[in-house]
């Protein structure tokens, strides 16, 4: 485990998990660190003083991170949060940006509540945990960024089985294994994504970081990939509805 990975992890466990807030993001944030969650204030003080309060509501948070990798100076996190013994369960995905010392400096999440059933059957956390294939990193970042710009962006759905495997391991709650339901639920939810902000990945896992429209609502999502053999066979995503501009107390999801 590299030291920028090690750093996210420790930010996650040290301070929502064992409540020592303050210590953590003076451990492990650079000169600046810039938050992109909308509740959350900029700097190292707005992480005290959002997390000081969380602690307080929250005094039982269980974390496990379930996935978790390296890209350069961006680091990957897809964590579930049980909190007050399963009064709320969260499926996260994280983004850090580090400095030239791996510390952390700019924060991305997506955010939303685990679903009790899903279309397919599978949870929204499941399946393989650890990259693999290495070596294709690069090809398989290329291939995830064509299929976003020229299906997602797009909207082009027709075009999925270029990407995609016919049976895809789907991990959207809303949608059962396959290329067609993908489809078929990305049609009827008239999904478009605006703009593609990150894409980071390790070998055969890829996320995206972007902002796209269903049914005229803005949302973030970070989309995850597992690619194996130049297609898309596994795909996990956390949405979450953009918050009106006047609750933010920072710059924004992006």
């Amino acid at each position: 485990m590299g030291q920028r990975l090690e750093n996210a992890k420790n930010l996650y466990l040290q301070a929502i998990r064992d409540g020592d807030y303050a210590n953590a993001i003076n451990s492990f944030a650079g000169q600046r660190y810039t938050q992109h969650s909308t509740p959350v204030k900029d700097g190292k003080d707005g992480f005290i003083e959002f997390f000081a309060d969380f602690v307080k509501r929250n005094p039982i948070r269980d974390i496990e991170i379930v996935r978790a990798f390296e890209d350069g100076q961006y680091v990957f996190l897809h964590v579930l949060q049980n909190l007050n013994d399963g009064e709320w369960k969260y499926v996260t995905a994280d983004i850090f940006d580090t400095d030239d010392d791996a510390k952390l400096i700019e924060h991305w999440d997506i955010i939303a509540e685990v679903r009790g059933t899903t279309a397919s059957g599978r949870s929204q956390l499941d399946g393989p945990t650890e990259p693999t294939d290495l070596a294709e990193t690069q090809v398989n970042k290329d291939l995830v960024n064509r299929f976003a710009s020229d299906v997602l962006v797009a909207a082009d759905y027709d075009r999925l089985s270029e990407f995609v495997a016919a049976d895809l391991a789907q991990h959207n709650p809303e949608i059962a294994d396959g290329l067609e339901p993908y489809r078929a639920f990305a049609s009827e939810r008239s999904i478009r994504y605006i703009e593609i902000h990150k894409v980071v990945g390790c070998g055969n896992l890829v996320a995206v970081l972007a902002e796209n429209e269903s049914q005229g609502q803005r949302q973030a999502v970070i989309d995850l990939f597992r690619v194996e053999d130049q297609k898309i066979v596994e795909h996990w995503d956390v949405i979450e509805p953009i918050a009106p501009r006047d609750t933010w107390v920072n710059s924004g999801k992006f």
